[in-house]
């Protein structure tokens, strides 16, 4: 099972950084990898980096299409920092992850397929993601937080909507 994670993350293209991470080279030389953030999140969606992403290696990211950021109301994981690798967030919608992305080639509603699942369960309701003639998710930029549950429930076989980092992560 290990080595099955290993080799999921291995292959990962844009892995989000915890909620109020800052700007992607700040974060990897500000992270001291004491994988506290890991620890207290109540929904295990932190996880290391492993050794295939060099001096990245033992920062945390999230894996949203397995286990989304769930905006947990107090923000543990930001609470924990040591470094300030992970600055104070004060609401959800200050939360800026990434955006999320929707493959109208594979997703239902573009098909004819009724489904409503990422707007639905957006937790920035009827702002981060809109229906269009109460039939086609659009997603809001501005609204968006990245927390990738969208992407989490989407029930296309590889998902058809997915979320970009704000500050990708280059191996």
């Amino acid at each position: 099972m290990l080595f099955e994670w290993i080799n999921r993350i291995s292959k990962l293209h844009n892995p989000l950084r915890p909620p109020g991470a800052v700007k992607e080279h700040e974060f990897v030389d500000t992270c001291i990898r004491c994988r506290k953030c890991e620890e207290v999140c109540p929904y295990q969606s932190i996880k290391m980096l492993n050794g295939v992403h060099g001096t990245k290696m033992g920062t945390p990211v999230i894996i949203s299409r397995e286990t989304p950021c769930y905006l947990c109301e107090d923000f543990p994981c930001v609470d924990v920092c040591p470094s300030d690798a992970l600055r104070q967030v004060k609401t959800n919608k200050d939360v800026k992850m990434g955006i999320a992305k929707i493959d109208k080639d594979t997703c239902f509603a573009f098909n004819g397929i009724l489904c409503r699942a990422c707007f639905e369960r957006c937790p920035i309701y009827r702002e981060g993601i809109v229906m269009e003639n109460q039939l086609y998710p659009k997603v809001q930029e501005e609204y968006c937080v990245g927390c990738g549950i969208c992407e989490n429930v989407c029930p296309t076989e590889n998902g058809s909507i997915f979320v970009e980092s704000r500050h990708p992560i280059v191996v």
